[in-house]
């Protein structure tokens, strides 16, 4: 594989570090949510996580696509990955707070992984920027 390929992988390995992370956070505030507006948090919670699920396997095949092995299980995740754990014990506000914020560092991750990238790696890339940035936008409507 060509240099620029491996870099570009090596991004891709760190998005979907990032996605697979909020990801698992967000169905687990999804699962301990509670207060009065638990229904439409736990839905909403519950679109954002599955919309994810779909993404971490398009961003794997990507990588896999460049002719690198994609990073699997939770230490290499760990390893690449900057987002924190979640606290169940949160309250709502502090939970979609947590998830605006990891929703801003999944688009920055996603934005430096596109650079220098092949169109077909270009689109799966900008398809994840628009899809974190409509999930913070429902976020930050649902903060007031």
């Amino acid at each position: 594989m060509s240099s620029p390929d491996k870099t570009i992988a090596a991004g891709l390995s760190r998005l979907l570090a990032d996605t697979y992370a909020v990801y698992l956070k967000t169905h687990g505030y999804h699962w301990n949510v509670r207060g009065p507006n638990f229904s439409s948090l736990h839905t909403l919670f519950m679109a954002q996580y599955t919309e994810m699920w779909t993404a971490i396997d398009l961003i794997a095949e990507r990588i896999r696509a460049l002719g690198e092995t994609a990073p699997q299980g939770y230490g290499a995740f760990a390893e690449l990955s900057t987002i924190q754990d979640g606290d169940p014990a949160r309250n709502a506000e502090a939970m979609l707070q947590e998830l605006l914020a990891d929703h801003a560092t999944l688009i920055a991750t996603a934005k430096a992984a596109r650079e220098g990238a092949d169109d077909v790696t270009a689109a799966v890339i900008d398809a994840r920027v628009d899809a974190h940035q409509k999930h913070a936008w429902m976020i930050r409507a649902t903060l007031g």
